[in-house]
């Protein structure tokens, strides 16, 4: 059995999220083949190569798959499809955005975010905001599958580095064109690579707020800054700071939940984080179920106590 991952990747380094997800393709069995598809991206190729269980690196290198737009990148897949059982990617927003077109030109379902493999055709995903597991067997000759990389530990490099080999273009569908993309830019970690995130809820009352109370404990713990989706909608925090079934999936070393209750919906993104420290004054606040650490307090008044007590710890 051989396995295609698409790897994920900003054309002069792979994301953490392809390391994740190769530790998924290897336990399907077989060779797992990398693929690079960019602009200028052989340095994230050859990072690739060097990876543990890479058997071969496939590089198309083109100004079409520069911006990874959809149909493009899904026509490279199909195009290469032939040679492989599975083709896999990272549940993220471009495997998200290109998987399904892929599935949908090879005629095949498509199995999405699992957890685990239970074999080569069996799978393991969660359903109801992550409060049951849906165990899925794929009958397809051809599996098509995003893997929830928040479930899966990184693999690391090996040995020798496996060879990199440059595949052609595919004929472009001219379906799209990419027009233009704002990036929001920031010193702290990338929230879903985070390894200490602190999110605000609703609770924060406005955006003066986060940037009074979480954001100075962030930076002193060196973590990502995350929010509740009630937050978000609240317009006290941007959209890509949402973490929740809606937003992003996150499992950190450290998650710190301030002001937020812990309606399902936002614990089906972190409730795999290492440890888990909330802060609320509601002591029945559904948070405390699946909180490591547990404080019952005002947080206006807890919050700046803790990043004072941080700043003592840093002297």
């Amino acid at each position: 059995m051989a396995t295609l991952l698409i790897a994920e990747h900003v054309n002069t380094a792979l994301k953490d999220a392809t390391n994740k997800a190769l530790t998924a393709a290897r336990a399907l069995g077989g060779e797992v083949h990398v693929l690079v598809a960019g602009k200028d991206c052989r340095p994230a190729a050859e990072a690739a190569a060097k990876l543990d269980g890479v058997a071969k690196v496939l590089l198309a290198d083109a100004p079409l798959y520069e911006h990874m737009v959809a149909e493009p990148v899904a026509a490279l897949i199909v195009s290469l499809a032939g040679g492989y059982d599975a083709i896999l990617a990272p549940a993220t927003t471009t495997g998200k955005n290109v998987m399904p077109r892929v599935a949908a030109l090879l005629d095949v379902m498509q199995v999405s975010e699992i957890i685990k493999v239970v074999a080569p055709d069996t799978f393991d995903r969660l359903i109801y905001a992550g409060s049951a597991v849906q165990t899925v067997r794929s009958r397809d000759a051809k599996k098509v599958i995003t893997a929830r990389t928040s479930t899966f530990q990184a693999t690391g490099e090996g040995g020798a580095a496996a060879p990199v080999e440059a595949v052609a273009a595919a004929a472009d569908p001219a379906l799209s064109r990419f027009v233009g993309e704002e990036l929001s830019k920031s010193e702290r970690p990338e929230l879903t690579s985070a390894r200490i995130i602190v999110s605000g809820g609703r609770a924060m009352q406005s955006r003066e707020n986060f940037t009074k109370y979480i954001e100075p404990l962030a930076d002193k713990l060196g973590a990502a800054v995350g929010a509740s989706r009630a937050a978000v909608d609240a317009g006290y925090a941007p959209n890509d700071w949402q973490v929740g079934q809606t937003g992003k999936v996150v499992a950190p070393d450290l998650y710190v939940a301030i002001g937020i209750s812990g309606a399902i919906q936002h614990l089906a993104g972190m409730k795999d984080s290492k440890v888990i420290v909330a802060i609320n004054k509601d002591e029945e606040a559904p948070i405390f179920q699946v909180a490591d650490y547990g404080l019952v307090a005002d947080l206006f008044k807890a919050v700046p106590e803790f990043t004072e007590e941080l700043g003592k710890l840093g002297k």
